[in-house]
């Protein structure tokens, strides 16, 4: 059973206090303003900081003609 709509609502980044969206893949919660990915172990958040990976920033740049 995946991460239920119910908790994926109350959810928060702990460091900071962002709500989280679930990832394409489903494995994990993302913060977009700190791009921590939290990760999902057996249908279970684990919104630990130290446990949380962060995502580099995309280059978003257009190349000059």
């Amino acid at each position: 059973m995946p991460v239920s709509k119910e908790l994926l609502d109350i959810l928060v980044c702990p460091l900071c206090r962002t709500p989280v969206n679930l990832t394409p893949a489903g494995d994990g919660l993302k913060c977009k303003t700190c791009r921590r990915v939290y990760p999902v172990r057996g249908d279970i958040p684990i919104m630990l900081i130290d446990e949380a990976k962060v995502e580099q920033e995309e280059d978003n740049t257009a190349k000059e003609s």
